[in-house]
């Protein structure tokens, strides 16, 4: 039996349309399911979500109390406790989305503290590797992005909260990142020196040096600088900088007594 082109054309039209119905269907099911619940109710549930560790649960009730009840009585405890279940989801970009906009619609609330702090954190576990507490790699090597973010985060926590609960934890993940940045830093500015751009590479020294002045990775930048200067036929300038090094590190792995050795320079090695 041959079935006309018109006919095809129209099972094909109904199909369409049957999936679009459905689509339709479900989405307004989506929206609906919370409709007529009371915000004390959502709050109940979130809480009690939360306690028992299911958190998209949790996450569902929040975010129906900050979409339906903004300016509700939970409605700022809602926004505080999506920062955290977000969190334990370990949907980082969320965390920090939720965080931020806490900060900017409450920037006085008493636990603005708490939502920069979570901010942080959710940018150091971004820039975390699982290989890492092992020490089987070196995370300064890899993409920092996410570990700038959270140096920067606690950075602002110490600085605008000095007596925040959390600013001692801070206060110890930017010690730790600090080297991190620093060492990257030191990682571009080694590259620059096996490519042969010695004026980059001592820019890249002088940086970690001004930007990270604590970190311990600021005596391997005076050894970047010393080369670089020699790269760049700036004999004085690398010796200066050399007495430098020779004050603050004497054991540093390029020097041989109060000479250094270059590592990828093709110059004559330098005394102080």
């Amino acid at each position: 039996m041959r079935v006309s082109p018109i006919a095809t054309r129209l099972v094909a039209l109904l199909l369409v349309t049957a999936l679009v119905t459905g689509c339709a269907g479900r989405t307004a099911t989506d929206e609906d399911e919370f409709e007529g619940v009371a915000e004390q109710q959502l709050y109940d549930e979130a809480r009690e979500a939360l306690e028992g560790g299911r958190y998209t649960t949790a996450i569902s009730r929040l975010e129906a109390i900050d979409t339906r009840y903004p300016f509700g009585r939970h409605a700022e405890q809602a926004q505080l406790e999506l920062i955290y279940a977000y969190y334990e989801t370990q949907d980082w970009e969320a965390t920090r989305a939720a965080a931020s906009r806490f900060i900017r619609l409450h920037p006085t609330h008493p636990q603005a503290d708490y939502a920069l702090y979570m901010r942080g954190l959710a940018s150091w576990q971004a820039g975390r590797f699982s290989l890492e507490r092992l020490r089987l790699i070196d995370i300064s090597k890899r993409d920092v992005g996410a570990s700038r973010d959270a140096y920067a985060d606690f950075r602002e926590l110490v600085s605008r909260y000095p007596a925040s609960e959390y600013a001692p934890d801070a206060e110890q993940r930017i010690v730790y990142l600090r080297n991190v940045l620093a060492r990257h830093e030191l990682h571009v500015a080694d590259f620059y020196l096996r490519k042969g751009a010695y004026l980059a590479a001592v820019e890249r020294g002088r940086w970690v040096i001004e930007n990270y002045p604590e970190a311990e990775a600021t005596r391997d930048a005076l050894a970047v600088m010393v080369e670089g200067y020699l790269g760049l036929d700036m004999r004085d300038r690398a010796r200066e900088v050399l007495q430098v090094l020779i004050q603050n590190d004497p054991g540093n792995d390029r020097l041989r007594g109060r000479t250094f050795q270059p590592q990828h320079v093709r110059a004559q090695s330098l005394s102080a």
